[in-house]
């Protein structure tokens, strides 16, 4: 990585030459502006307002403006003459609890590496002690023409450096709170707790810009020419005023249906309702109606109520079996009778034409 700062960590009498490296990076995705009617490129251009001329940037100095507007020059040689004592030297102060610091002063952060192997032993000397004495150090360093202030602290085996803001620099909050009398009850407190307990912890490095990656997809389409879908607006209904035990409760049947914990509840609930079976009517046209059994979770049913449906099921077999031996048996009857008829019509039949016979003969 590339320094962007040389000088010296000042530790009492100790000096330890150290170059200065970004610890962060941006990627956000920077956009350039652009002349719509034909998309050529908007430019800044840096104009005297006095004799409406472009000025080089060799031509370009400081200068404070005054509050009726005069403009004071401030060359570079005139910063030079100041006495910083800091302009090369990171100068530790004092060594604090960390949690003396408000999070609110932290501002840039960088890595501090050794520079040379003279500087590795005073440098691993500063490190080791930061951490067994569980303190972090508090120092002043200037960089980009101006005095800042700075604290040390160890990231796994490096020195790392968070600029401060100023005390005075950082904003009291006044008129920021809500009204004092607003009450919050305890009902409210344990629901907020149990949400809490619900979410649980994250694992920070599975966080990432969803939006910077809908942006880079955007840009991909759009560059092979492919049609841009709308995304679909999520009405999530902030700014509403809602009942506020109502939301607490949802969001944590919500977070726990999204981590597999909501069917197993479920189910623990309703395993103390007892189960509604319709009345059903048996052979003898009598009705019966099966008595409702809690359901029992982790329990097998007992040996009684499994047997009763069986008898049940026999009974009906025997029942069943009666029915068609009986129906069978007058079918049979049936059939027979219906064959000694069409004999007993057949004779009668034949006697009547055999009548007519012997009167002839006769």
């Amino acid at each position: 990585m590339r320094s962007i700062w040389n000088g010296a960590i000042s530790f009492g009498l100790v000096s330890i030459p150290i170059k200065l490296v970004n610890a962060t990076e941006n990627h956000s995705i920077h956009f350039r502006q652009i002349h719509l009617a034909d998309g050529g490129r908007i430019r800044y251009r840096k104009v005297c307002e006095l004799d409406e001329e472009e000025v080089a940037g060799g031509e370009i100095g400081k200068a404070y403006e005054d509050a009726d507007g005069t403009m004071i020059p401030i060359t570079d040689e005139d910063l030079a003459q100041l006495p910083l004592p800091t302009a090369k030297t990171i100068e530790i102060v004092a060594f604090v609890p960390a949690d003396e610091i408000d999070p609110l002063q932290m501002d840039a952060a960088y890595y501090l590496s050794a520079n040379g192997v003279p500087a590795a032993k005073p440098y691993t000397l500063l490190r080791e002690a930061l951490k067994r004495s569980n303190k972090v150090a508090v120092a002043k360093y200037a960089l980009r023409g101006r005095e800042r202030l700075g604290m040390l602290r160890v990231v796994d085996d490096v020195i790392a450096m968070h600029g401060l803001l100023w005390p005075d620099e950082i904003r009291a909050p006044e008129g920021v709170a809500p009204d004092s009398d607003v009450t919050v009850r305890d009902a409210e407190l344990d629901l907020a707790d149990a949400l809490m307990d619900t979410l649980g912890e994250v694992d920070m490095d599975s966080l990432h810009d969803d939006y910077r990656e809908a942006v880079e997809e955007l840009i991909a389409a759009k560059a092979s020419g492919e049609a841009v879908q709308p995304a679909e607006s999520d009405d999530s209904g902030g700014g509403k005023v809602i009942d506020l035990i109502a939301a607490l409760e949802s969001s944590v049947r919500a977070a726990k249906k999204s981590r597999g914990e909501g069917d197993e509840n479920e189910a623990e609930n309703k395993g103390d309702m007892a189960d509604v079976h319709p009345i059903k009517k048996t052979a003898s046209g009598k009705t019966a109606q099966k008595k409702s059994t809690p359901k029992s979770t982790g329990t097998k049913k007992s040996t009684s109520s499994t047997s009763s449906p069986a008898r049940k099921t026999a009974q009906k077999q025997k029942k069943t079996t009666a029915k068609s031996t009986s129906s069978s048996s007058a079918s049979k009857s049936s059939s027979s009778g219906k064959k000694q008829t069409s004999s007993n019509a057949r004779s009668t039949t034949k006697k009547k034409t055999a009548a007519p016979r012997k009167r002839a003969s006769a």
